[in-house]
């Protein structure tokens, strides 16, 4: 459903995105990753067509949004980053406005966003806080039901509760067969409700995980406790970790069936298992090294 190759957009000062290529296909929910800076909201610009790229093609359901823009923004629901609303709208006047401007005649599922937001639409926008502007704008990115929806940290502004609602959000819309691109920097959320990750460093992307995928190497990481203080783990084929006391951390790849036999030769009294995060993976790539 979207399609981006080789995408370049340089800015003067030498930042910019080069050579991004990546596919969201139908029905999938694609995280894509990034620190601030990184390149997350130009790679949404030259998708929604909004920039005259240097070079690269876009396609959203094979069409060209620079050229299709009217049948692009039929089936698409875009959330900004950075959001500018009419300030002396209520909510209801600047809801009815996109409605207008999309002919949108059902307001069915708009009442219904309303209410699981609790987004009061009588106030005016000037007077509201940022949380219920981010209200506000998912509400309009959301209310016509389109196929596609490309949102730029949509969780921004809201308070926990609101975040986990917005998520909850997303599953249902990933259950219709919703084909959902959303940049972040909050790995959790990430976790929780994509399918694949996109992760950009300094305007490339450096990996694409599948987070479906049951053959992805990621490490389960192993803090095991033992009756005492007992170093000789540290060097033992574990190549254990130490962390304070009589505890150890260890780094399981696939390979329990020797971990656990060689664990046997110790006095363990307990065995914690962390899955690695998505942000122990994203600081894979992002750690010290350049490499």
């Amino acid at each position: 459903m979207i399609v981006i190759e080789n995408l370049t957009q340089t800015y003067k000062s030498g930042k910019g995105i080069f050579d991004v290529s990546f596919r969201v296909e139908e029905g999938e929910v694609y995280g894509y990753l990034g620190p601030n800076g990184a390149g997350k909201t130009t790679t949404i610009r030259g998708i929604l067509g909004q920039m005259n790229a240097d070079q690269g093609t876009v396609r959203i359901d094979n069409m060209d949004p620079r050229v299709d823009t009217k049948d692009v923004n039929k089936i698409l629901g875009y959330l900004p980053g950075e959001m500018t609303f009419f300030d002396n709208y209520t909510g209801t006047q600047f809801l009815d406005y996109i409605c207008n401007m999309r002919h949108l005649e059902d307001h069915s599922y708009r009442q219904e966003l309303t209410a699981l937001f609790e987004l009061d639409v009588n106030m005016k926008i000037k007077k509201m806080s940022k949380g219920m502007k981010q209200k506000l704008g998912i509400v309009s990115a959301f209310m016509h039901d389109p196929d596609i929806l490309i949102l730029d940290e949509p969780t921004s502004g809201l308070d926990p509760l609101m975040q986990n609602t917005f998520l909850d959000l997303i599953l249902s819309e990933k259950a219709k067969g919703k084909t959902i691109l959303m940049s972040s920097h909050i790995f959790e959320e990430v976790e929780k409700v994509c399918d694949r990750v996109g992760i950009i460093k300094n305007g490339r992307i450096v990996a694409i995980e599948n987070l479906n995928d049951t053959d992805l190497e990621v490490e389960d990481l192993l803090v095991v406790t033992l009756e005492e203080e007992n170093d000789a783990i540290v060097s033992s084929p574990l190549n254990a970790k130490k962390l304070h006391g009589n505890q150890y951390q260890i780094s399981v790849v696939n390979n329990y069936p020797e971990v656990l036999r060689e664990l046997s030769n110790y006095p363990v009294v307990k065995i914690n298992v962390k899955k690695q995060t998505i942000e122990e993976l994203f600081m894979k790539y992002y750690g010290g090294d350049d490499e």
